[in-house]
Order: C-alpha cells, then structure tokens, then sequence
C-alpha cells in the first residue's frame, strides 16, 4: 500500500516507521529541516527504537520505505490510506481542544483525494470524529486511539498492549484492515527476532466509543500518579516514609506496583491535556472524580514549590525541564509550574538542560550547562527525575520525590 502519515512527532513517526517496514510511506512535516533529517534517517525526536531503526538502515541493515515531505498535494494525492497523527492541545484560554492541525489534514486530503480513507491517531475530543463527518459531509473517517509512551513510541507500536479502532457497523471490513496494519508491522519485527507471537487483543468498537476509551484510560493513569503524589505530601507534611507506605500499599495485588513513584506532579504531551477535555466534555455530567485530578496536579505542583520557598534559599538550580527521563519534551512539565511559583517569590532560578544552549534563557531564567558551576551556584537543585551519577556528589542540595528511580 501507499500510506501517507500527516505529523512526524512521536505517534506519527512511530507509526512511519511501524509501516514502512512491508509499505511504502510518505510522511508530511510542514518544518523543511525535518523532512531533510528523516530522508537521511536521522530522528528529530528521541526514542530508542527509531534511532536503532535509522541506524540500521544507514549502515544497510535494514530497509525501510520511507519518504518524508512538506509537499501536502502530492503526498496526500498518491495515497492508498491517509493517517492523521498531527498534534492537538487544550486551549486553557478558551476551554476547547485545538483541532485545526487535523483539519488542515483533513481539508488537503478531501481536496486532493477525497475517497481515500482517513484514520485520526491525533487524541481528540469525545464526538468528533462524527462532527467532521458532518462538517465535511464525509464518512471515510475513523478513529484509532494510541497508548504509546514518550520516548517509548515504537517500542509500543511494535509491542501494543492492545489495537483500538473506532467505526461504524458497515465499515468493520476497513477497521480490521487497519487493525491488521498495526499487527503486521508489530509482527514483523517479531520475524526479525524469531521471536514467538504476541497475544494482541483487538477492539473493533463506534466512533465515540473509541475516542473515550483513550481520555478514559489516560485520565485514569493521571488519577494514579495523582494518588501516589498526595500519598508523597501527606507523608512528607507528617515526616513519614513515603516509600515505605507505597510498597506495603502496592504489595495489594489489585493495585500493583505500576505509576506509583512519585513526582512533581504529571505532564507531558497526554496527561494534562486528556485530563481537562474530559473534564470538558462532563458538561452537564454529574462528576467530581474527573475535577479533582486536574486540581489535584495544581495542587501537587504548588507543594512542592512552597516546600522549596520554605527553605528561603539564594539560588535554585532546576535539572532538566524534560517530564520524564530519556525525553527532550518540555511539553507541559510539571517543573515549570514549580518554577513560575519560586520565581513569584523573586527567588532566582538556573537550569541544567543540554538540549538548550548554555547562556540562553528559558522563561527569563538562565541557562547553565557547566554542570560544575551549576552544582556550585545552586543552594538547593530541583530534580523532578534523578541522575545519581551527575547529581550523586551533591546529594544534600538535591530536592526530588523520584523515590524508585524510574518514570
């Protein structure tokens, strides 16, 4: 098949990447340098399993059918399938998801090459999948929500815990189709690594349907971290062992060990965003659960920055902005809030973060990457994910929550 994918960030280029395996894909990016780094097969986001792909391919290991433009007609207009993975976000201004990057994607295919299939892989608001379908007057659209990691996007592709896909009664001929897509892609690397076969559930299910299954299931991963997270302020503000009262509370089969390390509070490109547009779409729904883990994450993040004013310090060093390790996402990071917070109190802020160039400010606070003259200038060092090797020799500086050592 000919497969356009719209987006290269971290859904959008796993799923390139996923496919180009047994297909030939195009992929769209509207920034040109990005396009020039894919066609030489270099990543422009970090992930371990992209970077292993690319790197096998460019030392003749593997052959990957990938092709990355910014040419939206051609792309668009040679294509067999069509899968939207652009970005969306919530507008806290205006209280709405921001839906135009996948519309763009949706008016150049319908201008171009109307009766292609689309599948949305953007998260989207509950119902509107079927509000395009009005709006264009189409219904070659459907939905297939994604459950990957940052950092971690190919991994789960190749690895999925299960395939979601989202149509209507008569359309479940195109939904499997998908579906095996996904599947054989995944099932591919399997063969390279003669490997046995993964038991992968598949869900064929409604439209709307499947665009909650993903702002359910994220909103229900952010009440976990949300819990642990208050578990961690109840027990610091009464000077008890947090770890201690997570392992015998997760001992509990029914509860496990999973999304339980504490930290500044969650973030990144799915949390916050699922999270509000749930909370959103309960307009005139009965609910208080979904409320009170958005707030909860407010909450969080202002504990932890009072308990660092609380300690009257000169200068607070802020390591790494990125949510978790082994991401280069700012993206809606916990530590940022935190930051807003100290600054507030005209309490000067410096950063470790290598992605960024040392001497440039990143919201008006400096950026320093001597990490010597950082551990030095800095009284207490925030460290919402910990580096022992970096940070082991200045270990009574350093406040962090990162209790087990992983995300």
């Amino acid at each position: 098949m000919k497969i356009t994918v719209a987006g290269v960030g971290y859904v959008g280029l796993s799923l390139a990447v996923l496919l180009a395996q047994k297909h030939d894909v195009t992929a769209i990016t509207t920034t040109e340098s990005k396009a020039e780094m894919l066609n030489q097969f270099i990543s422009p986001i970090q992930d371990d399993e992209i970077e292993r792909f690319f790197k096998e391919v460019r030392e003749g290991e593997r052959t990957l059918n990938l092709h990355t433009t910014t040419d939206k007609a051609a792309a668009y207009g040679d294509a067999d399938l069509v899968i939207i993975a652009t970005p969306t976000n919530y507008d806290d201004v205006g209280n709405f998801f921001d839906t135009s990057a996948v519309e763009d994607a949706i008016e150049w295919t319908l201008k171009v090459n109307p009766d292609v299939l689309m599948v949305i892989k953007s998260t989207i608001p509950v119902g509107y999948t079927e509000s395009v379908r009005e709006k264009y007057g189409i219904r070659n659209i459907i939905f297939s929500p994604e459950f990957l990691r940052e950092s971690k996007a190919l991994y789960d592709n190749l690895h999925p815990s299960r395939i979601v896909v989202g149509c209507d009664d008569d359309q479940m001929e195109e939904g499997q189709m998908f579906a095996d897509l996904l599947l054989e892609g995944a099932r591919e690397e399997e063969k390279r690594a003669n490997s046995l076969e993964q038991d992968i559930p598949i869900l064929l299910t409604h439209l709307t349907e499947s665009e909650a299954i993903k702002l359910f299931a994220n909103t229900y991963l952010a009440v976990r971290v949300s819990y642990f997270n208050e578990l961690d302020t109840y027990a610091q503000t009464k000077g008890l062992d947090t770890q201690m009262i997570i392992d015998g509370v997760c001992m509990d089969p029914r509860i496990g060990g999973h999304y339980n390390n504490p930290s500044f509070g969650y973030g990144g490109y799915c949390l916050p965003k699922d999270t509000k547009q749930l909370l959103a779409n309960y307009k005139d729904v009965p609910q208080t659960m979904i409320e009170a883990v958005v707030h909860s994450n407010s909450v969080r993040k202002e504990f932890i920055a009072n308990q660092i004013i609380s300690r009257n310090p000169k200068t607070v060093g802020v390591y790494r902005l990125t949510m978790k390790s082994n991401s280069d996402n700012f993206r809606a990071s916990a530590i940022q809030d935190v930051m807003k917070s100290i600054k507030a109190e005209g309490i000067p802020i410096i950063i470790y973060e290598p992605t960024l160039d040392d001497g440039s400010e990143f919201s008006r606070s400096e950026v320093v990457n001597d990490i010597e003259r950082f551990k030095r200038e800095s009284d207490i060092i925030l460290a919402n994910r910990l580096d022992c090797d970096v940070l082991g020799d200045v270990a009574e500086k350093v406040y962090t929550r990162d209790l087990f050592r992983r995300d």
